[in-house]
């Protein structure tokens, strides 16, 4: 029996692979996941594993070239008829999938989710996510002969939460099961138990645990309004946009020698995200300095202790992400987008702050997910995780999705002060320049302090200047009262 493995869906705005490596031949015997390619997206390179076991009977695809989600990879025949791996497989995948970081589990991969059984099940059609109501009982029809979709992350979590994947109702593209998904039906049924007396604890704690606090403001009073017949009658409901046109350029190489290098991959992907956001967003910076002399002498004495504790570095852009957290707490505007078509604002109830990393192959934005729920331990060794895999180009791809708003830190190249593009479609980014000792006024008395610049780069759309000096003033007061952080608390 032959089996076809396509390209899976790789998640969030990533439809196309560049293909770095090919690490099988034809008629080569393959393992459940065993690593058949490397393939290059525009957020990381990573590693394609086998759904199957049996052999390379045609590989599809050449070094170099760039294939498309769906894109059919390779045929792998097995000799028995069953595409499904023997047990031992079963198990070693299963312990896999807790500790590699690759990209999301091909259709076609057997479901360790589900007790080590060996079934699978369909890819059913994107669906909503359930209610906390139903989520106890699937609501659609599986054949348990056919894997369902779900990166190894989300596998993980099943088995954590003890939730069979075959009763979770998709809501991901092509019927992918995502870890919302996994969480909602695991608190419904939870909560399906509790009420009927079978459990113990409270089902809305745990309700209200999954979800993000609310902000303190009325967001539709303050940015809705009541105008809307006045919206309808005025024309569409979309809000114009720019599009840049190609240049014509002159022909280089009457000049002398020229070389031309196709711009693809990483530096493609970047190239397009800076043109929209630029085009797209009106981009208005703010700047202001804070002084860190307190603090930068706090992280100095404290560095060798920490280090020895937990084996990472207390760095200032660790404290930074907390400051920002709580100024995002305070004006959610920042931690919004705009959607054109609809003329509505998203303001997102999560906190998931981008980091800018330069690599080799350009600036890469991976994510530290719910930095609100985290420490400033966690946050700063989750940090220091993140940017040496990013720069080792082996960061997972879960790592690079779901950001709200990015810092970005060129300190330590060196600089006074930049205006940061902003992250689409993101409406704002801080950037962070080198901090020196300059002399600064204290009591009536010149000393020497150390200054930091910041730049906010912030969507006019959706904030004004008035608002983003405030926020701007709100991390600088934190930084320079650390004291601030342990209060909010």
């Amino acid at each position: 029996m032959s089996q076809d493995f396509l390209l899976p869906d790789l998640g969030e705005g990533i439809h196309e692979a560049e293909i770095i490596a090919i690490k099988v031949k034809v008629g080569q015997s393959v393992k459940e996941d065993d690593i058949l390619f490397e393939v290059e997206t525009d957020k990381a390179v990573v590693e394609v594993p086998s759904p199957f076991t049996g052999t390379v009977e045609a590989i599809h695809v050449k070094e170099g070239e760039t294939a498309k989600t769906g894109c059919n990879m390779i045929t792998i025949g097995s000799g028995s008829g069953d595409a499904k791996a023997p047990a031992k497989e079963e198990k070693k995948a299963e312990k896999v999938a807790d500790t590699k970081t690759q990209i999301l589990t091909p259709v076609g991969k057997a479901s360790e989710a589900n007790g080590g059984n060996g079934k699978t099940a369909p890819a059913p059609t994107a669906a909503p996510a359930q209610t906390a109501a139903n989520s106890q009982s699937p609501a659609h029809h599986v054949n348990r002969d056919i894997p369902v979709p779900a990166a190894p992350a989300v596998r993980a979590l099943a088995r954590e939460l003890k939730v069979d994947l075959y009763d979770v109702r998709p809501s991901g593209p092509h019927g992918r099961v995502m870890k919302e998904d996994v969480r909602s039906y695991a608190a419904g049924a939870l909560e399906s138990r509790v009420g009927s007396g079978s459990g113990s604890g409270s089902s809305s704690a745990v309700a209200t645990s999954l979800r993000p606090a609310q902000p303190a403001i009325s967001l539709h009073d303050k940015y809705g309004g009541g105008d809307d017949k006045a919206d309808k009658t005025s024309g569409g409901s979309s809000m114009p946009s720019m599009q840049s046109t190609p240049s014509n350029l002159p022909d280089f190489s009457k000049q002398g020698e020229v070389e031309r290098v196709p711009l693809r991959s990483i530096r493609k992907k970047i190239a397009q995200a800076m043109m929209k956001s630029w085009t797209t967003i009106p981009h208005v910076t703010t700047f202001d300095e804070a002084d860190i002399t307190g603090l930068n002498a706090t992280l100095k004495s404290a560095e060798k202790s920490f280090a020895e504790k937990t084996g990472s570095r207390l760095t200032l852009t660790a404290v930074v992400i907390k400051a920002v957290v709580s100024a995002l707490q305070k004006y959610p505007q920042f931690n919004s987008s705009l959607d054109d078509e609809k003329s509505e604002i998203i303001f997102k109830k999560y906190y998931n702050i981008g980091i800018a990393v330069a690599t080799e192959k350009g600036l890469i934005v991976p994510v530290i997910h719910n930095a609100d729920q985290k420490s400033l331990t966690q946050i700063a060794i989750e940090l220091q995780d993140i940017a040496n895999k990013t720069r080792a180009g082996k960061v997972e791809l879960e790592k690079l999705q779901g950001g709200t708003f990015t810092i970005t830190n060129i300190g330590a190249i060196g600089g006074t002060n930049m205006s940061p593009m902003i992250n689409h479609p993101e409406c704002a980014i801080l950037g962070m320049a080198r901090g020196a000792d300059k002399p600064i006024v204290r009591n009536g008395n010149i000393e020497i302090g150390t200054i930091l610049p910041l730049a906010l780069s912030f969507d006019h759309r959706l904030a004004d200047g008035a608002e983003a000096a405030y926020f701007v003033r709100h991390i600088i007061n934190h930084l320079e009262h650390p004291l601030n952080f342990i209060l909010e608390n």
